[in-house]
């Protein structure tokens, strides 16, 4: 019950602050306080991670709608409805289908077929048939390679004031009201905000590095940020620079402290 509750209080503290960055995405011309442009809109990401990935030009949405149809009837008890294999291999990893762009090639392979290898020839089809269908082959192989492309729910779901109270009872005692203020300026989406939150970049000046304070078995203290551990051994280094590289045999004790738990422990909340 008690993890039900935590769950509907972070949903809500998101709701709270990404409902002002639903807003702000929705004014192209907003820019965060780097100056850095926020016009980086989905179709933006999808198309930079296409030509990132060299998947070629976008798919044709009316294409591959015309196509979903004459590909569920003629292919999916082969291929599986979404080309992704089943009696026979799965088409999204295919040479024929990543090396066509707008069915040149597919279209004459489906027109022949490969009979000797129980593949039919669809020479019923016309040829603006054949050609929807590497459309929509295209658009599955979009669906799995291209993150950028991928369509995420609302997540906006929770209550606000629920939200604030999660807030200001679990996070304060490390924040100010500071850290919240303009929030939504800093992420371009309701999502990377949450993203963000969840798993915090470490700092550059090592203020959230997770440190360690060593008892030797002689009874001396050495503290600094951990660089390395082990079941073995732990290596720190300590506020004068030096690098301590210390076994963690019996009468060791080393206590690890990690300022980024609390926020680790946000993700294991159910949403």
């Amino acid at each position: 019950m008690r993890g039900r509750s935590l769950s509907i209080a972070l949903a809500g503290a998101i709701a709270l602050f990404a409902v002002t960055a639903i807003s702000q995405e929705m004014q192209p011309a907003m820019q965060p306080a780097d100056g850095a442009s926020k016009t980086n809109t989905a179709q933006d990401r999808a198309a930079a991670m296409r030509a990132f990935l060299g998947l070629g030009t976008a798919p044709d949405k009316v294409a591959v709608a015309r196509a979903a149809p004459i590909y569920q009837q003629n292919c999916s008890f082969c291929h599986g409805p979404q080309a992704r294999g089943a009696t026979a291999p799965g088409l999204v990893t295919s040479d024929l289908v990543l090396g066509d762009d707008h069915g040149e090639h597919l279209a004459p392979f489906l027109r022949a077929g490969r009979p000797e290898k129980g593949m039919p020839a669809f020479s019923q089809l016309s040829e603006q048939q054949r050609t929807d269908l590497a459309e929509f082959l295209h658009q599955q192989v979009e669906d799995i390679a291209n993150r950028g492309a991928y369509h995420l729910p609302n997540i906006v779901v929770g209550d606000a004031a629920k939200g604030h109270a999660f807030v200001m009872g679990h996070c304060m005692s490390c924040h100010t009201t500071a850290t919240f203020a303009h929030i939504a300026g800093k992420f371009r989406s309701p999502d990377q905000l949450q993203r963000s939150w969840v798993w915090p970049p470490r700092t550059a000046d090592n203020s959230l590095a997770v440190t360690a304070t060593v008892t030797t078995a002689e009874g001396a203290k050495i503290s600094g940020h951990i660089t390395q551990v082990s079941d073995f051994r732990i290596t720190l280094i300590s506020d004068d620079g030096q690098t301590h590289a210390i076994d963690r045999r019996p009468g060791v004790d080393v206590q690890i402290k990690d300022p980024l738990v609390p926020h680790q422990g946000l993700g294991l909340l159910t949403m």
